[in-house]
């Protein structure tokens, strides 16, 4: 790489002014100094928070109002409250700012700012002296400030303290209101305080204060959200007979509260109820019952009592039935899907972008490749606009088939409708054709960005880098690594772990422990994949001391050890017959809390099996079946060779049976010209 430094040089920024300028000092009048009105002191927010520590804050306050500290919108006063460390210094300014303007401290955004810097940086304790400096100061804790506070209180789970707070209210100024009841009931519903929210609730009436529609949905809620759904459904009844009028969102959260206790009639029953009272289901009111049905039932029954349900309204829905069809697809019911996508398409539906690339993706699941492209086909025909991901999609399962003129087809429909339109979408391209092992298509697209207006980035070196050097092509791969020099780029981690992997490949090892030594250079720090590139390939060549030197390294360098940094090793100890180190390496593993996969068992099977120790390998297959790791074809196959070259045929035959019945596909040894059982 030294021989790939970058030429390009930064212009000096440091211009001398010309006499004329607004910069030369020849352009500045001379003014005397006592003419020169003195600058307004600044209240950065290290000031103001020493001002808001002092116990006379009030008066301190006053006495910079007028020359730094008046908020000309709700806008400034939400950045400086939110600029306090302390939370309680917020709470002063907030109350000072309320004594001046009312109408600015009652801005939607002002009390969200407050209300969030509360919960982030809270909790706020109202303190006896704090309460008695903002009495003797004549200021007061509004019904605004203190609902503020009860909600972060309830956010942050301190039930009995909102609680406790609320009994002292007429200490604070204010009375019981039916405003500071909603956020008190609210607040302990959000801190799973049901209980108590209940015994608020029937404590309204004492003081005169009359539950309305938010104070009914807040308990609702809670009783949905616990499966108390029976109660909930008394509340709402209740409430249409005291004049209360349940609205959307209290039907919403009855169908969530049902589905949620898996009664599905009951939830059907409360769209009914809806329809009957005219209130009109929205978007959440689907996708709470869609999604709770298809958590409920089978989804088979699930879309048939669904589907019905949605074509009994008149106007469908356009929400719904995207739920549905959402729902469908993720349980690659792709024939449902399509049957209901037909019925509703006659009543008008259109099929938008998203929902279209979720039925595609199922498609090419369940069904054939060309059954998805017609599909595709008649989306387009109808005046769909597939995405740029959908077309990425079905370019890709192409080019998996090998079919690549239909691939071009699609990719030159997804430029002509300006999809290809980013460096980032051609980073997605030419990753599929390296992928897809089309490395001079990949190529060809990196060369026409320039001429498209769009500048390759790093991530488009290192993809053109990496798919060059597993090509095997180091030349151009080096060419590649010249451009990206010459744009003015710095090669990170992931260009040089793609240079070192492929120098290893072409089993240039010296080399690659030339670059990785350059990597320090460079300012690039080595992750766990730079050494386990080279763990790996020094492992190949049988260089087992310097691959245990190199993971020694990588621990001291305080990286942490993956499953490929042990499994290299792990195999290499024991195609060396070193199975005591590599046992060492296993318990090393499991202490690091790195968790064996597959390939960690089958190199101690085929270990065990190459020196006839069948029977540990049997065992060892039922450890990976109790840690969750499943057996593969692998580690059948070379027990069952081991099996019958060692002449227990019948066992042999047995565990071949046994895979064929598990679906497990493995060569049966008696048919294989290269395994011949021993004769003992």
């Amino acid at each position: 790489m030294r021989s790939f430094t970058p030429h390009n040089l930064r212009p000096s920024l440091a211009k001398k002014s010309k006499a004329g300028s607004i910069f030369s000092r020849h352009s500045i009048p001379d003014i005397p100094l006592s003419k020169i009105p003195a600058p307004k002191p600044s209240l950065n927010p290290a000031n103001l928070s020493a001002i808001l520590s002092e116990k006379s804050w009030p008066s301190a306050l006053r006495s910079v109002c007028e020359s730094s500290l008046g908020f000309s919108n709700s806008k400034s006063l939400a950045s400086t409250l939110q600029s306090q460390q302390d939370p309680i210094h917020s709470l002063k300014l907030y109350i000072w700012a309320s004594s001046l303007n009312k109408g600015l401290t009652n801005d939607h955004s002002v009390r969200r700012a407050l209300s969030d810097v509360f919960w982030r940086k809270g909790p706020v304790v109202l303190s006896l002296d704090l309460m008695k400096e903002i009495k003797s100061s004549g200021l007061q804790i509004t019904e605004e400030l203190l609902c503020i506070l009860i909600a972060s209180w309830g956010r942050l789970g301190l039930a009995k303290y909102a609680n406790q707070v609320f009994g002292q209210i007429p200490h604070i100024g204010l009375r019981p209101s039916t405003r500071i009841y909603n956020s008190v009931i609210f607040a302990l519903v959000k801190a799973n305080s049901l209980d108590l929210a209940y015994l608020k609730f029937q404590q309204m009436a004492s003081d005169n204060c009359a539950p309305d529609q938010f104070t009914y949905n807040s308990l609702i809620h809670g009783l949905c959200k616990s499966g108390i759904v029976e109660e909930a459904l008394r509340l709402a009844k209740q409430m249409q007979s005291l004049k209360t009028n349940a609205n959307v969102f209290t039907y919403t959260m009855l169908v969530d509260g049902f589905c949620n206790a898996k009664k599905v009639d009951g939830a059907f029953r409360v769209l009914d109820a809806m329809r009957s009272r005219s209130v009109v289901p929205n978007c959440a009111t689907f996708r709470s019952l869609i999604h709770g049905i298809f958590r409920c039932l089978m989804p088979e029954l699930a879309y048939e009592r669904l589907s019905v349900f949605i074509e009994r309204y008149n106007v469908l829905h356009v929400n719904a039935c995207s739920t549905l069809l959402y729902c469908l697809s993720k349980n690659n019911m792709v024939s449902e899907a399509a049957e209901f996508l037909e019925r509703i398409g006659k009543r008008g539906y259109v099929l938008d972008t998203a929902t279209f690339g979720l039925i595609l993706a199922s498609m090419m699941k369940c069904f054939t490749l060309s059954k998805a492209c017609l599909f595709f086909d008649d989306f387009v025909c109808r005046g769909g606009k597939p995405g740029f991901s959908t077309y990425l999609l079905l370019c890709q399962h192409l080019l998996r088939e090998g079919k690549l003129v239909e691939a071009r087809q699609y990719l030159k429909s997804m430029d002509s409708n300006n999809l290809l339109c980013s460096t980032e979408s051609y980073n997605m391209l030419i990753d599929l054709f390296i992928k897809s092992e089309l490395r001079e298509v990949a190529v060809k697209l990196f060369s026409e960005m320039p001429r498209r207006g769009f500048s390759p980035n790093l991530i488009t070196f290192n993809t053109i880098i990496g798919g060059h050097f597993r090509a095997g092509d180091i030349n151009m791969a080096k060419n590649a690594l010249k451009m990206l020099l010459d744009h003015g780029l710095k090669p990170d981690v992931f260009t040089f772990c793609s240079i070192i992997d492929g120098l290893c490949r072409a089993h240039q090892l010296s080399d690659a422990f030339s670059c990785f030594e350059e990597m320090v250079e460079w300012g690039v720090t080595p992750n766990v994949v730079t050494y386990n590139i080279l763990i790996r390939s020094v492992c190949a060549v049988g260089d087992i001391d310097r691959s245990m030197k190199l993971f020694i390294k990588m621990r001291a360098e305080g990286i942490k050890p993956d499953v490929f940094s042990f499994n290299a090793l792990i195999t290499s100890f024991c195609k060396m017959n070193r199975i005591d180190k590599a046992q060492n390496f296993f318990y090393s593993m499991v202490r690091f809390g790195v968790v064996p996969d597959i390939y960690t068992y089958n190199a101690f099977i085929k270990y065990l099996c190459n020196v006839r120790g069948i029977d540990e390998a049997k065992e060892a297959v039922l450890v990976m079946e109790a840690n969750g790791c499943h057996p593969n074809e692998y580690s059948y196959q070379c027990i069952v060779g081991a099996l019958y070259q060692t002449g227990r045929l019948q066992e042999s035959h047995e565990l071949f049976s046994e895979c064929e019945r598990k679906g497990v596909h493995i060569s049966d040894p008696s048919k294989r010209v290269d395994t011949q059982p021993s004769v003992s």
